[in-house]
């Protein structure tokens, strides 16, 4: 017998035993893009309900322990799955789930995934909208023309936010469209933040209840570097939570910290400029950091660093 036979029956949702990242197709199983309430009865939206109703941080301890053991297995799941890249080619995408399919920022961040995934990278995010769909779109698009990603981000912008009731069934359009099985990306979603629906455009889901576990765990597998696009509240944690895995060479090296949009981390959210004047003090080091406001300026950072030219 194995210790995950003797464990009890959970009365929940969801896989606790789980060993396998999540597609699309299975968080959304159940959803007809026809009838937009029919997603509220989809396998993601039920076990959000779930997590709800027995509370954040549950207090039941069966409950606790079916999330521990489902997120050890997403955990177990996503190295296997990274095993297969080459850890400096795998760069991940942060920015607030606020940006508008709209706005040109979406389509800048879309086109310099595609770009990075048709040169080999392996390209991550947290798995939902704004920023983090735009990651994903452009992962799923790459090899297809640029022609074809504005009409794909043309689609979508029927419904410019996730709060929009065709959010969901216009990016099944645009999967339908736009078929590929080439290309693969990574989402890391978490049921913390299960009112934004994770994007069907990521190829590989690993879904967590634990958001702590999720997003020091995309920190930490960006070893290819992270490219910081406009954000707020958790995209100043992210930047902060890297530099201090970057001052310390916590894995062996520092990756480059790319940010988009110069007005922005200047002048609206002025972390740049603060990173550089601690970095010159000495406060922080080895900052791999770089400032841009064009896609092939940010594709090139990234690229000189996978490159080995730093």
């Amino acid at each position: 017998m194995t210790i995950a036979d003797s464990l009890p029956h959970f009365d929940v949702p969801f896989n606790p035993r789980r060993t396998a990242l999540y597609t699309p197709a299975e968080l959304y199983a159940g959803y007809d893009p026809t009838d937009p309430q029919s997603f509220h009865g989809c396998f993601d939206s039920r076990v959000y309900q779930h997590y709800i109703a027995h509370g954040k941080q549950a207090s039941d301890v069966d409950e606790t322990l079916a999330r521990c053991l489902h997120d050890h297995g997403i955990s177990t799941a996503m190295r296997r799955f990274l095993g297969q890249f080459d850890e400096r080619r795998v760069v991940g995408i942060m920015g607030g789930h606020g940006l508008r399919r709209t706005d040109n920022a979406y389509a800048t961040v879309a086109r310099i995934s595609k770009r990075l995934t048709e040169n080999g990278h392996l390209m991550i995010s947290g798995g939902g909208p704004g920023a983090m769909e735009a990651t994903h779109l452009g992962a799923w698009l790459a090899g297809r023309s640029d022609d074809e990603l504005r009409r794909a981000i043309d689609i979508l912008a029927i419904a410019p936010t996730f709060r929009e009731e065709g959010w969901l069934s216009t990016a099944m359009k645009v999967v339908a469209q736009f078929p590929q099985s080439q290309f693969v990306s990574l989402g890391v979603p978490t049921w913390l933040y299960g009112h934004e629906p994770a994007t069907p455009f990521a190829t590989h889901i690993a879904k967590y209840f634990e958001n702590a576990l999720r997003e020091d765990g995309i920190l930490t597998i960006a070893m290819g570097g992270i490219i910081y696009s406009p954000g707020s509240a958790g995209t100043m944690q992210e930047i902060f939570q890297d530099a201090v895995q970057n001052h310390y060479l916590s894995f062996g090296y520092a990756s480059p910290m790319a940010f988009l949009d110069r007005r922005y981390w200047t002048e609206e959210m002025p972390v740049y400029p603060l990173l550089q004047h601690l970095a010159r003090k000495g406060n922080y080091r080895n900052l791999i950091l770089s400032l841009s406001d064009t896609e092939d300026e940010v594709v090139t950072e990234i690229e000189r660093f996978t490159l080995g030219k730093f």
